[in-house]
C-alpha cells in the first residue's frame, strides 16, 4: 500500500518556523516531522510514499535529495577525479518516496485529485505532515477491511489545553487540570479506497468537508477508535511539547528501533 502524505499547507499559526521552512520539516529531536511519520509508518513494513507539496515544497525535495549525508557519518573516496561516499549506518531505511507538485493554494481535496495517477491499488493510506501517534497501522488496515467500507478515519479524544472546573453556586467543586474531551475527532491516519475519487467536485475543497460528509452521509465512513498517543503539530508551543517528551523518554509515538 501506498501511503499520501499532505504536507502542503502553509502552517500558518506556526509562524515563527514555517516563515522560514514548511512545517513538515520543523525539528523533532533533530529530526523533521515528516521522517517521524514514515517511520511509524516503516515500523510496519510500508515505505512507498507519495508527499503532496505546495508552500516551499522545493524545501522537502532538497531534504530527501540530502537525506543520506545529512543524518549519517561516513567517508568520501577519492580516485583519478572520481568519487563516491561509503555511508556509515545502522539505520534501516528503504523508502520510495514520489514527491509531487501539487500547487501552492490547492486544498486537501485537490492536493489528494491531483495525485491519483500515481496510485495502483484500490486501498490506499492517507495522513496530514504534522500528526503523531502510536496507533497501530496493521490493526487499522484491517479494521477498515472488516467494515467493508469507502474510507475509514482514526478517531482520537484529544485533551483540553485548559483545566476544568465544575461550579456550584458560585463555589468550585472539583478541578481538572487537562482533562480529555468526550467528542471524537479525525486524527487522520486514514485508509481509503479509490472509491473515495469519486465524490471529489470539481471545484476545489477541503477533503474533511463535502468528500468527507457526503461519505459519511451515504454510512460509507468507518471510525478507528485510537485510545493511545496522538498530537497534532498545529503551534510552536506543540513543537516544545514533542521535544519535551522526546528528551524526558516520553517519546511514545517512537515504535521504531
Amino acid at each position: 500500500m501506498k501511503v499520501v502524505i499532505l504536507c502542503g499547507g502553509k502552517g500558518t499559526r506556526m509562524k515563527e518556523e514555517t516563515e522560514y521552512r514548511p512545517k513538515p520539516l520543523v525539528d523533532i529531536a533533530g529530526k523533521p516531522i515528516i521522517w517521524h511519520i514514515m517511520k511509524i509508518y516503516s515500523y510496519y513494513g510500508i515505505n512507498d510514499f507519495i508527499l503532496c507539496l505546495g508552500y516551499k515544497g522545493e524545501m522537502i525535495k532538497q531534504y530527501f535529495n540530502e537525506m543520506s549525508w545529512r543524518n549519517n557519518d561516513y567517508t568520501i573516496h577519492i580516485k583519478n577525479g572520481m568519487s563516491y561516499k561509503r555511508y556509515h549506518t545502522n539505520e534501516n531505511i528503504n523508502w520510495n518516496i514520489t514527491m509531487v507538485d501539487t500547487g501552492l493554494e490547492t486544498l486537501t481535496a485537490g492536493r489528494l485529485k491531483k495525485i491519483k495517477k500515481y496510485l495502483d491499488e484500490d486501498e490506499f493510506l492517507m495522513t496530514y505532515g504534522d500528526g503523531l501517534s502510536d496507533i497501530n497501522i496493521t490493526e487499522a488496515i484491517k479494521y477498515h477491511r472488516q467494515k467493508g467500507k469507502i474510507a475509514t478515519i482514526t478517531g482520537v479524544r484529544p485533551k483540553s489545553s485548559f483545566g476544568i472546573i465544575e461550579v456550584e453556586n458560585g463555589i468550585a467543586k472539583s478541578f481538572t487540570e487537562k482533562p480529555k474531551l468526550d467528542g471524537i475527532i479525525n486524527g487522520g491516519f486514514m485508509v481509503l479506497n479509490k472509491k473515495i475519487f469519486d465524490y471529489i467536485p470539481e471545484q476545489d475543497c477541503m477533503f474533511v468537508q463535502e468528500p468527507l460528509r457526503n461519505i459519511a452521509k451515504d454510512g460509507e465512513l468507518a471510525v478507528y477508535k485510537h485510545g493511545g498517543f496522538w498530537i497534532a503539530i498545529d503551534t510552536f508551543k506543540d513543537i516544545q511539547v514533542v521535544n519535551e517528551l522526546w528528551n524526558s523518554g516520553k517519546k511514545t509515538w517512537k515504535i521504531w528501533e
